[in-house]
């Protein structure tokens, strides 16, 4: 069974940092691409970054210069390191894998159940 556990959201102010962890366990977690998805309310699930399995990074521009994703194929896990948050930033965030392409939404099998961050001005 295939689990992906995400921890390290939370309340932080604008300017602050948080760094997200997401634990995956049931797959060969060296044979996924990982991405980091989040959704506003009343907003679409949207990429934030993905790291493929060869460890090459995407970064959406309205993240771009202030969060890193990377991965950790010996404990499984993917980062997200967000510093310089906005209060747009607020949403919950979601890991997902896929085997497929990872800028597309549709395209990745599994999730977890995500964590809250919320930005206060």
């Amino acid at each position: 069974q295939v689990q992906l556990v995400e921890s390290g959201g939370g309340l932080v102010q604008a300017g602050g940092s948080l760094r997200l962890s997401c634990a995956a366990s049931g797959l060969t977690f060296s044979n996924y691409a990982m991405g980091w998805f989040r959704q506003a309310p009343g907003k679409e699930r949207e990429l934030a970054a993905a790291t493929t399995t060869a460890g090459s990074t995407y970064v959406a521009d309205s993240v771009k210069g202030r969060f890193t994703i990377s991965r950790d194929n010996a404990k499984n896990t993917v980062y997200l390191q967000m510093s310089t948050l906005k209060t747009e930033d607020t949403a919950v965030y979601y890991c997902g894998a896929t085997r497929y392409r990872y800028l597309t939404v549709s395209e990745y099998r599994y999730w977890g159940q995500g964590t809250q961050v919320t930005v206060s001005s």
